[in-house]
């Protein structure tokens, strides 16, 4: 089985400070359609104009994945973790118990684009933690890199999930042939270009969700980046 979930589909919040895309039922959008895919619950695509952004406040029991696709974002959390997280880097938070924090567009003269990924722990009530890693050199010089897994596998920062998460580039007229397990599900959210993917076309925004297939075959028709989910 497979589906497009398109770009302009998804739900929109426009706050001033913020546009947001949201590919699955959040906050004032609510889409009984489309309430996650497996343990994954939340993709949301996120402008921050500048010098504003999220001031402090709470999750719990929740493993929380920011990917900066340009800009940067300056994080602040309960744990006493203080970072900047710039474009090839990747940061993870298990809310866990319970966490606060904030996240900022510290700059003054320019958007930041990010994808903040939320992800149902495999069990509830555990310490926070946190990661945070650049790939960039990875991503320059691999066409898929490994940046999430449960056991922090080939370098990944680890999460309390079975969830591998994978980062991809591919030039123009690129391809790679992803291999999903038996009774696994795969989620690829395109950030950039124009992939096809078994022979569906999807742009920047796109997203292609498939079950019950074994292998997804993609090649890229523009310089291209996306995110691959490998979910149980």
């Amino acid at each position: 089985m497979i589906k497009i979930r398109r770009s302009h589909e998804r739900g929109l919040a426009e706050h001033g400070w913020l546009k947001s895309r949201h590919t699955f039922s959040f906050a004032e959008y609510y889409d009984p359609e489309h309430m996650g895919f497996g343990p994954l619950r939340v993709i949301n695509e996120d402008w921050i104009a500048a010098a504003t952004g999220f001031n402090t406040h709470p999750h719990k029991d929740m493993e929380i994945i920011t990917y900066v696709v340009s800009g940067r974002l300056r994080h602040k959390d309960s744990m006493g973790n203080v970072a900047i997280i710039r474009p090839g880097e990747v940061q993870h938070m298990s809310a866990g118990t319970g966490i606060l924090h904030s996240e900022h567009n510290d700059m003054q003269d320019q958007e930041t684009h990010l994808f903040q990924i939320w992800i149902l722990p495999d069990q509830r009530g555990i310490q926070p933690g946190y990661g945070q890693k650049s790939f960039e050199n990875e991503l320059n010089t691999k066409k898929l890199v490994h940046v999430i897994s449960k056991e922090g596998r080939d370098g990944s920062i680890s999460l309390h999930q079975d969830a591998d998460i994978y980062i991809s580039r591919l030039k123009k007229s690129e391809g790679l042939s992803f291999k999903i397990s038996p009774g696994r599900r795969l989620w690829i959210q395109l950030i950039k270009g124009a992939v096809d993917i078994n022979g569906e076309k999807i742009e920047a925004g796109d997203a292609f969700a498939a079950e019950q297939i074994l292998t997804a075959e993609i090649s890229s028709t523009e310089d291209s980046e996306m995110i691959l989910f490998d979910l149980p």
